[in-house]
């Protein structure tokens, strides 16, 4: 088995995550190195060290060579060459991190309210890692799909876009891209929003206000199962007042009875926020509805649930 692909086993997971969090893959990122001595640098214990560097090699993380570990080659390119067609960076480590959550679950289904976290920089970091990893595949046909049939020049707007792989494949095909993101999000990423002219980085919250408009395309991937009806209903009333007439809304998520895996999500936003899940397709009719928009269209693109619909 390629690594990387069984990461949702717990074991390995668990076992990879605990190896980047304590700095010992970025310790062997350059040179072969002793138990003792990364333990003594690291500031681990040392038995644990090697039980751990041990259990990475079974897994083909590292190779040993007679008292040293060092990566192995598999690993070093799903890890570190980002030209590489495994790579994978360290975007498994958001899944490490809900783990936490997850764990919580019966605390959640005792109480009904989600598990707190702290706004954690590295936390951050890793998740934009997974959303850029995870949505490149299947990036450039949604984005064929929300352009199919517009005249250029297209004005598009990106909610929560801070991630960026939409907002580059838009800018590829000429749009103008305003992304709205939190303020820390859109700090970290703006070194790379500067490398295309095209996109502009806006920090805020949608959920107060959008930047003004006219705008052609509304773009929300993997938003509306953050929020509940309440919220949901209201962003979609607030993107159609800064879309042109006509223009288009579309919302890339899980759709319950239709995705599949889309109830087991709905328990990842149980845990982790206040209101967000999954919706089927008649809430999502009956909320762009009252919006003002059209009978959304559901479209599959990219193995992705697409629901396009015009003001």
């Amino acid at each position: 088995m390629a690594l990387g692909r069984g990461l949702q086993l717990p074991r390995e997971l668990l076992v990879l995550g605990a190896a980047t969090e304590t700095g010992l893959l970025d310790a062997l990122k350059e040179a072969p190195r002793g138990a003792a001595i990364l333990a003594a640098d690291l500031g681990l214990d040392p038995r644990a060290t090697r039980v751990v560097l041990e259990a990475l090699v079974e897994l083909g993380y590292c190779v040993r060579e007679g008292e040293n570990f060092r990566l192995s080659d598999e690993a070093h390119r799903m890890l570190y060459e980002q030209t590489d067609p495994g790579y994978t960076g360290f975007s498994f480590m958001h899944t490490y991190n809900l783990l936490a959550s997850w764990l919580a679950l019966p605390d959640v289904l005792r109480s009904g309210q989600p598990v707190r976290r702290d706004r954690d920089p590295t936390r951050r970091r890793y998740y934009i890692a997974a959303m850029r990893h995870h949505a490149k595949a299947y990036a450039p046909a949604v984005v064929d799909l929300c352009l199919a049939g517009l005249q250029p020049p297209v004005r598009v707007l990106d909610l929560g876009g801070g991630p960026l792989t939409f907002a580059e494949e838009f800018a590829r095909r000429g749009a103008a891209v305003v992304v709205l993101d939190v303020p820390e999000v859109v700090e970290m990423m703006a070194p790379h929003a500067a490398r295309e002219p095209r996109i502009t980085m806006v920090a805020g919250d949608f959920n107060v206000a959008l930047p003004p408009g006219p705008f052609d395309l509304a773009y929300l991937g993997n938003v509306t199962h953050i929020y509940g009806e309440r919220e949901n209903r209201t962003l979609f009333c607030r993107t159609a007042a800064v879309l042109r007439r006509g223009g288009r809304i579309v919302i890339v998520d899980f759709i319950r009875g239709i995705s599949p895996r889309a109830a087991v999500f709905a328990v990842n936003m149980l845990v982790n926020t206040q209101s967000g899940g999954t919706w089927t397709l008649e809430q999502y009719r009956t909320w762009l509805r009252d919006a003002g928009f059209s009978e959304p269209e559901l479209h599959e693109a990219g193995g992705r649930h697409v629901l396009l619909a015009t003001r």
